[in-house]
């Protein structure tokens, strides 16, 4: 029988991380679940078959990246995928957001991915692998109040297609997955994060973004009404590994694609249309 394809997930503890990973575990193949503690790993292990293996991985710490590597390496010598899932909310306005929360921001989110990416291109190559770079529709579009993030996923698309063009001589593929809202305790984490951030503010940005700030408290880490279960962008990420010709971009959920027309329109009218919603 032959030896299943390997796929290195990050991020897998929750939300599409998770999702993914074990949609692809019912596909067939050896997916490496990159975790944050044990814990999160066996409750993962439990839902899986006995191919899926848990490691610990903290894309921010180059010293957790290179143990995990000892670990992959540890099971297989190449990679079929790279899906680099892991990322944070960071919310608030630009103006206010302590700048050491911004920088934290794009080290999970945009140094944390290449840095993934850059310690396993060995194991990639070997294995003839693609590469999938979660992104957001917040990458095509700026809403109000959400810059830190939507500013990582823009530099993580810029990378996307700097890798795609670099990585062409070997045939690595670089897919980026453009989802809109999707359920997840992402929503929790990110408005308690906001909260926080929000208690350093000084006293002019306080009184210049209370109503932001209680507008957050009032949803309370709620999804909107409309999010995609994980599912669905797990989905449309296995159709990355596995396509074929895999598109350079997929736009997962009715949001998503809407915000991607919006983005395409003239700004001022753009600004207009977020101004009013």
């Amino acid at each position: 029988m032959p030896d299943p394809r390997s796929v290195l997930i990050t991020g897998s503890s929750k939300g599409i991380g998770r999702a993914t990973a074990l949609r692809l575990d019912r596909e067939g193949f050896r997916v490496i679940a990159g975790v944050r503690n044990e814990q999160d790993g066996q409750s993962l292990q439990r839902q899986a078959s006995d191919r899926l293996r848990s490691v610990l991985l903290d894309v921010a710490d180059a010293e957790s990246i290179e143990k995990a590597l000892r670990a992959v390496r540890a099971v297989t010598n190449e990679l079929a995928g790279l899906v680099n899932n892991a990322g944070i909310v960071v919310a608030g306005p630009l103006e206010a957001v302590p700048m050491d929360e911004i920088r934290h921001q794009f080290e999970i989110n945009v140094f944390g991915a290449l840095a993934v990416t850059r310690a396993f291109l060995p194991l990639l190559r070997q294995g003839a692998g693609r590469i999938v770079n979660v992104s957001s529709v917040n990458g095509r579009i700026v809403t109000p109040f959400v810059g830190p993030y939507s500013a990582s996923k823009f530099a993580l698309e810029a990378l996307s297609d700097g890798l795609r063009l670099e990585l062409r001589p070997w045939s690595i593929s670089v897919s980026v997955i453009q989802p809109g809202a999707t359920l997840s305790s992402i929503w929790s984490t990110s408005t308690d994060r906001a909260l926080a951030n929000a208690a350093r503010y000084d006293e002019a940005a306080t009184e210049r973004y209370g109503g932001v700030v209680a507008a957050i408290e009032r949803k309370g880490g709620q999804a909107p009404k409309r999010a995609n279960p994980p599912e669905k962008v797990a989905e449309v990420i296995a159709r990355a590994l596995t396509a074929r010709w895999p598109r350079t971009r997929y736009i997962v959920g009715r949001d998503a694609r809407l915000g991607a027309i919006l983005a395409s329109l003239p700004d001022r009218f753009k600004d207009w249309v977020l101004a009013r919603r």
